[in-house]
């Protein structure tokens, strides 16, 4: 399936360990498909908690296949960061998008939904609807 345009998804966490474990469930629920480019972007470039517009940016760059990147973040300043990335206008690969979704949940919703070959705006709805799964 090479030279098929599929939305990147990118996982923004304050630690690299939860975007990396978080990117590793998403991948391995989603079956056997469509191999979808997942990045995660957690932490600072020396390691430490908090995050980076370099490494979300690289991490943008990195899944982009032509069909968008779905831009998922877990806490408060992680999503100023990516905001403020959008707003700037040419750090992301165009068509990047930040989704209003639950990290762990939506993630995987994503990465299900974009390993079919659906568009970005399918992608966002399957990860925000996770929002509504409930547990009781």
């Amino acid at each position: 399936m090479s030279g098929e345009k599929l939305v990147g998804i990118v996982l923004v966490s304050h630690s690299a360990e939860v975007a990396a474990s978080v990117a590793e469930l998403a991948r391995g629920l989603s079956g056997t498909g469509t191999s979808v480019p997942v990045a995660p972007a957690g932490g600072t470039e020396g390691g430490g908690l908090g995050t980076s517009s370099e490494l979300i940016a690289a991490a943008a760059a990195s899944v982009d296949r032509g069909a968008g990147v779905a831009m998922l973040t877990d806490l408060g300043s992680s999503v100023l960061t990516v905001k403020a990335l959008l707003a700037e206008g040419d750090e992301l690969p165009a068509g990047t998008r930040l989704v209003d979704a639950p990290f762990v949940e939506g993630a995987v919703a994503a990465v299900v939904t974009a390993s079919t070959g659906a568009d970005l705006d399918a992608v966002e709805a399957a990860a925000t609807e996770a929002y509504s799964y409930r547990k009781v």
